[in-house]
């Protein structure tokens, strides 16, 4: 671990959220680059620029369904005096050839289908009769009789400016251009763009694969009934949800009992699908805090310095947190505290932030703004310590949702925002400009 020589400080050295932060954030690494099918690459991180191979559109084509025309054709065309040309073919997207549009002469087309060689413009066939004239009658302006092949004639009755209702080749991207850069995020717009050059595969940084497991014998799954003394493990099923929101392949594994030989094999089992690993529970100082008792050992001989630190830390909720690393791959753990909103808003504050660095993405925290407090009291918090409160945000303003205990999980399901109050203040009166950060 590069930071293993700050992690030797003792259990009763109180760490501060910034450091801890540090300590994290100096120690994941983002996950080598891989060529993947553009389909599996949608959330992931471009590593290398990407150039237009051929020009977007290829070629010209039509924007329209109507006829391809020459300009002097059609010329002063009007409803009282309609240009009547022969229609001497049809083109289709998807078209290997077009016939020759000569004076005179008008090929009906499709939209996205090639400019026929000759033709200048393109007619909507809305501006037409749908090619059901006749032929010449009094008061048009007819053109030369129809040749052996023709497919009738159509009527007209508007002008056409040169290239009218033509894609020119290359006027989305050219040949050479710049289609995307290292560092885009591949949404579904930009995998589009990459189909449409022609790119079947792209380089990329794949998204981090995040284990989460819960601990503690009183946890039974939602839809089991409840035992007495049970609770339902809503923990796992907040953090799976969390790092898929934060960009990664999640997988969830159910509610460990209170053993650390359990514990221990069920980690070390999930670390062959794993390039992160958060539990939720047992980093207390409780008797059956089994995620210290089962990790604490680990790496301990391990000359590259693995292993998983619990501490203290200088905020609340969230005190206690372990982090290290575990498995001959020194995959990194985040050990998280086991109260429901402790357990959310570590989350937010540290693995976010690392399973967005594994991804190489570059903005990896939440954003933050300023707001002014909306609360019917002072808010209190203990000295020395950083309290993250829930809260709505809207317009400039902050209203705190719930109170302060860690369990509130309704609260927590209602907030979109925690008020930030610094470890210098012991209590915040309403009126004053917090700090926020917005979690939507």
């Amino acid at each position: 671990m590069s930071s293993a020589a700050t992690r030797t400080a003792g259990q009763d050295h109180l760490w501060s959220v910034d450091d801890h932060l540090e300590d994290i954030l100096g120690t994941v690494r983002p996950l080598e680059p891989i060529e993947l099918q553009l389909l599996d690459a949608q959330g992931c991180v471009l590593v290398e620029d990407v150039t237009v191979p051929v020009s977007l559109p290829p070629f010209d084509n039509s924007s329209m369904d109507g006829y391809a025309v020459r300009v002097a054709d059609v010329a002063g065309a009007s409803e009282e005096y309609p240009a009547v040309l022969t229609v001497v073919g049809d083109v289709a997207a998807g078209q290997a050839e077009a016939p020759y549009v000569g004076p005179g002469q008008a090929v009906r087309i499709m939209t996205g289908a090639p400019l026929p060689p000759g033709a200048e413009a393109v007619v909507p066939v809305e501006w037409t009769d749908g090619g059901i004239g006749e032929g010449p009658v009094t008061g048009m302006r007819a053109h030369s009789a129809s040749p052996e092949g023709a497919f009738g004639q159509v009527h007209i009755h508007r002008a056409a400016e040169a290239r009218a209702h033509v894609r020119a080749a290359g006027s989305d991207v050219k040949a050479g251009d710049r289609a995307l850069e290292a560092g885009t995020i591949l949404g579904p717009p930009q995998i589009g763009l990459l189909a449409a050059i022609g790119r079947a595969t792209v380089r990329v940084r794949p998204r981090p694969r995040v284990v989460v497991l819960s601990t503690g014998s009183e946890l039974a799954q939602p839809g089991e009934a409840l035992g007495t003394g049970q609770i339902y493990d809503s923990n796992s099923f907040a953090l799976y949800a969390a790092a898929r929101d934060a960009g990664a392949i999640a997988y969830r594994v159910g509610a460990v009992a209170d053993d650390a030989e359990t514990l221990r094999a069920t980690i070390e089992d999930q670390l062959i699908r794993a390039d992160l690993v958060v539990t939720t529970g047992g980093v207390s100082v409780g008797a059956y805090d089994v995620v210290k008792e089962a990790l604490s050992s680990v790496g301990d001989e391990d000359e590259a310095g693995g292993g998983i630190d619990f501490r203290k830390l200088a905020m609340q909720p969230g005190k206690p947190q372990g982090f290290g690393s575990i498995g001959p791959d020194h995959t990194p753990l985040l050990a998280l505290p086991g109260n429901p909103v402790s357990s959310y808003v570590s989350f937010e504050l540290f693995v976010r932030p690392a399973i967005r660095t594994l991804a190489g993405l570059k903005d990896v925290h939440r954003p933050t703004t300023r707001a002014t407090l909306a609360a019917d009291k002072a808010l209190t918090s203990p000295q020395g310590r950083r309290q993250f409160l829930r809260g709505t945000y809207a317009d400039g303003t902050v209203t705190p949702v719930g109170g302060a205990g860690s369990h509130l999980v309704a609260a927590l399901a209602h907030a979109d925002a925690l008020i930030v109050v610094p470890e210098s203040a012991t209590s915040v009166e309403p009126g004053t400009e917090v700090e926020v950060v917005l979690l939507g």
